[in-house]
């Protein structure tokens, strides 16, 4: 018998789990692998970047499996246990070191600078459960340590049910539900137009970035818990709906003890919902997406003021498209993300937090990435945000990460280069080219420095295991 391409035994899988009920799973971590069956770029091109197959994987809740199962009885034919003999564990590491074009000024001595090419070893370490849980359910758990902080904490993490609905008066249609249960609003997404898996996929925890991101680019990430319903229809149109409560790790009141009270800063009031809707068409090897999402957050400022009255009100939209054209040997993706964010801030224009009521941010990422025979490749990127002018939200006068003009428009680019020796092992080559920082090209702080300043060249070794 002739030996079956490695893309065909993938459609075949597909073919077979559909039609006898199994669901599948992704997320860019070996213990899928393990649980699969499958080498990581069954759906991956590069990690964490998700193939049609590795979106399909995640949807249907991180179930399929070819390892040993250990199971009980069905009663009224539904499955008591149906868990993994062996744990779905992994971990990753990384390593780097950041070098800004101009050392950063030294955070206590003035006119003195920060040790440059900063070294992290580790830059991070994460202990991942990514596999089933029990029958139709899966999850995708991240702990992490992190340098800068130098402790553990959770990271993301996506728990889901999911299953399928099959009705026998429209033939060939399909129809998978779920729920999930996540900490960071687009962690759940399948692609990676979206902010939390979206390119640079590393980058230098020890260089500036920009002054001001939208609520939905990570503001809230791992800050927040959110139950959330989805329905992907026809292997086409997917539509989702969740609603978020601050959850905030180590916050303790000061007698050790929760809940949240006024010491925290930006706590939901109320319920903040989060809405996406895309759609996908699939022809041949190429994959097109388009969509919407968005968030509305009332956010109560603390920091010592009681958790009533004003809020901040945050409204984004975003719209996101991705093409990819994946062959044996060649990968080839394009991403755009547009987000707008709308700011009434009730409570910091009474406190002379900002000085307007109403703000307005808009970011804009766009990206290009290939990959030749799953080994070598190259992504570039264009990054461009824009604002209202605020003195109270973006001061002057604060070496490197002031605005003089009080504005947080920054713009540039992104060239990497990856070298996958092996395929749950990545070494990339990054440089940030600023052409615009906190408002200009020149002394945009005020104090001398300029955008070129904080180009940044990156270097990581990221490893899964």
């Amino acid at each position: 018998m002739a030996a079956i391409p490695y893309a065909k035994k993938i459609t075949v899988i597909l073919i077979s789990l559909s039609g006898v009920g199994i669901s599948i799973t992704a997320q860019a971590v070996p213990s899928f692998s393990r649980q699969t069956g499958l080498a990581c770029m069954a759906c991956h091109t590069q990690f964490p970047e998700l193939t049609p197959f590795g979106r399909q994987f995640k949807l249907n809740g991180y179930v399929m499996d070819s390892l040993k199962q250990i199971k009980a009885g069905a009663i009224s034919k539904r499955d008591l246990l149906v868990l993994n003999q062996i744990p779905p564990l992994s971990l990753m590491f990384q390593g780097s070191v950041t070098r800004t074009n101009k050392a950063l000024p030294d955070s206590a001595i003035a006119g003195a600078y920060a040790q440059n090419s900063q070294v992290q070893f580790p830059q991070q370490v994460s202990l991942f459960y990514a596999g089933r849980l029990a029958p139709k359910m899966g999850a995708f758990i991240q702990m992490t340590y992190d340098a800068g902080s130098g402790s553990w904490g959770m990271d993301n993490t996506d728990i889901r049910y999911a299953d399928k609905y099959k009705n026998p008066l429209a033939s060939g249609k399909s129809l998978v539900w779920g729920f999930t249960l996540n900490n960071n609003p687009t962690v759940q997404d399948v692609w990676n137009s979206t902010p939390a898996w979206g390119f640079p996929y590393g980058s230098g925890s020890a260089a500036p970035g920009s002054i001001a991101s939208p609520l939905l680019d990570g503001t809230l990430a791992g800050d927040v818990g959110g139950l959330g319903a989805y329905v992907w229809w026809n292997n086409w149109l997917y539509a989702e709906v969740t609603g978020y409560r601050t959850a905030r790790q180590g916050a303790l009141g000061p007698t050790g003890q929760g809940p949240l009270d006024s010491e925290n800063l930006g706590v939901i009031s109320g319920l903040s919902p989060y809405w996406r809707i895309a759609a996908e068409k699939d022809w041949g090897p190429n994959a097109l997406e388009a969509g919407l999402f968005g968030m509305d957050a009332k956010l109560l400022p603390g920091g010592g003021a009681a958790l009533d009255g004003p809020t901040n009100n945050f409204n984004d939209v975003g719209f996101d498209t991705q093409y990819q054209w994946l062959t044996d040997t060649q990968d080839v993706t394009l991403q755009g993300r547009y987000i707008h964010e709308s700011q009434t801030l009730d409570a910091a224009f009474a406190s002379g937090g900002s000085s307007n009521l109403n703000d307005k941010l808009n970011e804009l990422r766009l990206t290009a990435s290939y990959l030749f025979d799953h080994q070598i490749g190259g992504s570039f990127g264009f990054f461009n945000t824009t604002g209202t002018t605020d003195a109270g939200l973006y001061p002057g006068g604060s070496a490197y990460s002031g605005s003089v003009n009080n504005s947080p428009n920054t713009r540039g680019y992104v060239a990497e280069l990856d070298y996958l020796p092996w395929l749950n092992t990545k070494l990339s080559l990054q440089y940030t080219m600023y052409t615009k920082f906190n408002w200009g090209s020149s002394n945009y702080d005020g104090l001398g420095r300029n955008a070129s300043d904080n180009n940044t060249l990156y270097i990581l070794a990221w490893f899964n295991f």
